[in-house]
C-alpha cells in the first residue's frame, strides 16, 4: 500500500513539474529547462552554461558564464521552437515573451488537460497493480476482509490523489486562461 501511495505521489510530483514548464504567459525560467547547448562537442543543459533569470514578467535574461557560449545558446534557443526570439547585446541574450493570443490559450490548455489525463492514467495503472497484488495475497492465505479492507484502501488512496490532479489542473487552466 505504501509503494502504492509512493508512485501516485510521484505522479503527481511528475504532473507539477510538467505543468511547470508549460508557459502561462509570464515568463519563467522553466521554459528553458529542456534545452540542451553544444559545449565542447556534448549537448549541456542550458542551465549549467549560464544563469538564467527573470528580471521582469515579461524578459527571461541569460546571462552565459563564457562569451563565447551566446551563439551556441541561440541556436540552440531557436531550434527548440519555443515561438520566442532570443536578442543578444554581447554580453547577455533576452527573451521577450509575447503576451499569448485567444487561440495560443485554449491550446495551452488542451496540453495542459493531456498531461493531466496522463498522470490519471499513471495513478490508476498503480491502482489496479496493487489491487492484483492483494488479489494475489489472497490466494496466498490473507483474509478476504483484509483485502477488501487493503481494496477500500487504495481507491481512498486513489480518489485523494485524483482530486489532487483536478485541483492542479484548475489552477493551470485558470493561470493560462488569465490575461
Amino acid at each position: 500500500m505504501d509503494d502504492a501511495k509512493e508512485q501516485m505521489q510521484k505522479a503527481i510530483d511528475h504532473l507539477d513539474y510538467e505543468l511547470g514548464k508549460i508557459r502561462a504567459g509570464k515568463a519563467n525560467p522553466k521554459m528553458l529547462e529542456d534545452i540542451r547547448v553544444e559545449y565542447f562537442g556534448t549537448a549541456t543543459p542550458l542551465s549549467q552554461v549560464a544563469n538564467v533569470s527573470v528580471p521582469d514578467p515579461r524578459t527571461i535574461a541569460i546571462r552565459p558564464w563564457e562569451k563565447t557560449m551566446i551563439a551556441p545558446i541561440e541556436k540552440a534557443i531557436m531550434a527548440a521552437n519555443l515561438g520566442m526570439n532570443p536578442d543578444n547585446n554581447g554580453e547577455m541574450i533576452r527573451i521577450m515573451v509575447p503576451p499569448l493570443t485567444e487561440e495560443r490559450r485554449r491550446d495551452l490548455v488542451k496540453q495542459v488537460k493531456s498531461v493531466c489525463e496522463d498522470s490519471r492514467i499513471v495513478i490508476r495503472n498503480v491502482r489496479r497493480d496493487a489491487n492484483e497484488e492483494f488479489k494475489k495475497l489472497k490466494k496466498d492465505g490473507l483474509s478476504e476482509d483484509l483485502a477488501k479492507d487493503a481494496e477500500g484502501d487504495v481507491q481512498k488512496i486513489h480518489d485523494s490523489f485524483m482530486k489532487k490532479i483536478d485541483e492542479l489542473f484548475a489552477a493551470k487552466e485558470k493561470d493560462v486562461m488569465t490575461i
